[in-house]
């Protein structure tokens, strides 16, 4: 499976993302030749337990996240950040999760927009939204590459893409820049060989930064 990073935008102090920070995003990648292949979506929800009895509360997670990958449609990926555990199941996992009722979501996020291909490199940019709303949460981007599935190896190559986009960038002078943020993936027992539940878990620590930063800006407002 070819190599990919998760990157979020990280706004400057005092700034929010907006959908012009996401159109010169787009016009960016496209202006480096990107050849538009059409649309993608991720969907990520935050599961929280449904206790009857609150004596029972520690042998639950507090939390976790369900993952659904448009490259898998078959499979669901759990994230438990705190165990430190990712878990690949069957789709039809979330109705047998509906019904037996020991889990709610809390929050559902699309993440959607455009794909683009680069010669060996895939792009996707997109908006982070709540599901049943249009309300801009925030702005992600996924950077595959295609002929390599080795995590180690893939380091330079892709270093030396991101600090080239990373230029690109800085001429439309937004208020903000990519982050991408490398989890500690034998923290999760996954292997160099690259799989989809290495998307997952970048999914998953990509979100936890950008709640972060959404908490922070609340308490500089008030």
């Amino acid at each position: 499976m070819p190599i990919k990073w998760v990157l979020h935008w990280q706004p400057n102090a005092g700034t929010t993302v907006n959908t012009q920070i996401l159109s010169e995003v787009s016009q960016c990648v496209e202006s480096i030749n990107g050849a538009k292949e059409g649309r993608w979506k991720t969907t990520l929800s935050f599961y929280k337990p449904i206790l009857r009895d609150q004596a029972n509360a520690n042998e639950f997670p507090r939390d976790f996240l369900g993952i659904s990958l448009q490259e898998q449609p078959g499979k669901y990926y759990f994230v438990l950040r705190g165990q430190c555990l990712v878990m690949e199941a069957e789709s039809s996992i979330q109705t047998i999760m509906e019904k037996l009722q020991s889990y709610k979501t809390r929050v559902a996020l699309n993440f959607e927009g455009l794909q683009y291909q680069l010669g060996d490199f895939r792009l996707r940019v997109g908006k982070v939204v709540p599901i049943h709303t249009e309300a801009l949460r925030g702005i992600v981007m996924e950077m595959e590459y295609l002929p390599i599935s080795s995590w180690e190896t893939s380091h330079q190559i892709m270093g030396e893409f991101f600090d080239i986009w990373k230029e690109a960038l800085s001429k439309r002078s937004l208020p903000g820049h990519f982050v991408h943020i490398e989890p500690n993936f034998t923290e999760f027992a996954l292997a160099d060989q690259y799989s989809s539940q290495h998307t997952a878990v970048q999914y998953a620590c990509i979100m936890a930064q950008m709640l972060a930063t959404a908490q922070s800006a609340q308490a500089m407002r008030t």
